[in-house]
């Protein structure tokens, strides 16, 4: 057995490669183990690249959106093998930058399976060690899926490293990854079909703006098929035979690709938590709200790992991350604060959110005052040619704090962290609205929303 270390970190993603960082240049001796390249999701599988690829897609959108107000489209494509060279233009160089930046702080980078063998103990491709605590932050895989030839079907990781995008893409269920994935594809020049089994897909957001989103979609020829279940796929030659059921009737899609968008969960499965007596479950470890094992006190969870009540979001598992190495640190129970932290879809153009939903603030006891504005002819929308744009921002009529808001439209991505802003810091509507902005710009709209 080798020298006992203060913290083994499994998996270098962001929130695992933010708690090692705090920890190593505290002078604990700390080790990062993962099986894959350093970086995480985020910046190699997910959030990054796909939010390059989508740059594309904003420049064939607005092209079309400005055709016969000055700008001729025509001819305007989609290159996607020079796109995605453009991508890994970013992502080849993130693993070597992030083990530099652990080794400078004194961290030791490991590369290999991690498998636990005893409460404070594991083994990395069989080689022991043994440390003090332990910090799971492994991320996320694919839902597992039950059907005939689920199988056959790519996820995000695989979507992100097309090397030819095929004509007729199928994306199953109706979450981010199929939306975005299906906005960037449809401007690429695909025909892209989301099979969803619920009535309202994107059910984390609110459920008028998903539908202007919806339709938005539907005009660039993204299909959405809603209550329709996957019964099996099937393969001959170069065509998925997609069997879908709705409506109790069984029909068959034929498609060239077929992509998981069904969700994620917690990737723990092959660590063999049992050996180190930590309860968890497909939502993540199961922890105290300071972000500790309730089963073993030697081991802290993070971002997906962590059964929280934070988003499945990078910047929450940077916090998670974070505040989990400060408490093993100084040995404090501090609890992540997750007031405040929007999300967003970025589909052309994006869905945001921040705060409660409509439902949430009313179910909660708050007497709201929803303030709905259709804000597609406003002049910053507008300019742009861009006609489906809105904001719904709720506020509580008591004390004229924001309860949340919710926005649809181009750069609404940005404005909504106004938002996070006055929600965290507990900013009334009046004294948001009483913000100065630069005109005219997107943010400039801001005190008009309210």
């Amino acid at each position: 057995m080798s020298e006992t270390y203060d913290l083994i970190v499994v998996g270098a993603g962001m929130a695992g490669v933010a708690a090692a960082n705090k920890c190593g240049a505290a002078g604990w001796r700390v080790a990062v183990v993962d099986a894959l390249p350093y970086g995480g999701t985020c910046a190699l599988r997910g959030c990054d690249p796909k939010k390059i690829l989508r740059r594309g897609a904003e420049i064939v959108d607005a092209a079309n959106l400005m055709r016969g107000k000055g700008v001729d489209p025509h001819g305007l494509a989609i290159n996607w093998s020079d796109l995605m060279a453009h991508k890994r233009g970013f992502t080849d160089p993130v693993p070597s930058k992030m083990e530099k930046g652990l080794k400078g702080n004194g961290v030791e980078t490991l590369h290999g399976a991690a498998r636990f063998t005893g409460a404070n103990t594991l083994e990395v491709d069989g080689q022991p060690y043994e440390s003090r605590r332990f910090l799971v932050a492994a991320g996320a895989i694919p839902r597992p899926a039950s059907f005939a030839g689920a199988d056959l079907m790519i996820d995000s990781t695989d979507f992100l490293s097309l090397e030819a995008l095929p004509k007729r893409i199928l994306f199953v269920g109706g979450g981010f990854v199929s939306f975005e994935f299906a906005h960037i594809a449809a401007r690429a020049g695909a025909a892209p079909v989301i099979v969803d089994r619920g009535a309202r897909p994107l059910n984390a957001f609110d459920p008028d703006l998903v539908e202007m989103l919806i339709e938005r979609s539907a005009g660039v020829g993204v299909k959405l098929q809603r209550e329709t279940e996957i019964v099996s796929i099937a393969k001959a030659d170069d065509v998925f035979m997609v069997a879908v059921k709705s409506c109790g009737e069984t029909r068959t899609i034929e498609t060239d690709l077929v992509v998981h968008g069904a969700g994620r969960v917690a990737a723990l499965a092959d660590l063999n938590l049992e050996a180190a007596g930590v309860d968890y479950g497909y939502k993540g470890i199961v922890v105290a709200p300071h972000l500790q094992s309730s089963t073993n006190s030697a081991v802290f969870a993070a971002g997906d790992s962590a059964d929280t009540k934070g988003m499945p979001l990078t910047p929450v598992a940077v916090i998670e991350g974070k505040v989990a190495a400060s408490n093993m640190l100084k040995g404090a129970q501090t609890a992540p604060d997750y007031a405040g932290i929007p999300a967003a879809v970025f589909t052309v153009p994006e869905l945001a959110r921040v705060g409660m939903l409509e439902a949430e603030a009313k179910e909660a006891g708050h007497d709201v005052d929803v303030r709905f504005t259709d804000t597609g002819g406003w002049y910053s929308n507008y300019r742009i040619g861009e006609k489906s744009a809105a904001a719904k921002v709720l506020v509580d009529k008591s004390d004229g704090k924001i309860l949340g808001a919710h926005l649809f439209g181009p750069e609404y991505g940005e404005l909504i962290n106004f938002f996070g802003l006055a929600i965290k810091l507990g900013l009334t509507a009046k004294q948001l609205k009483s913000t100065t902005a630069a005109y005219p710009s997107v943010g400039s709209d801001l005190g008009s929303l309210l």
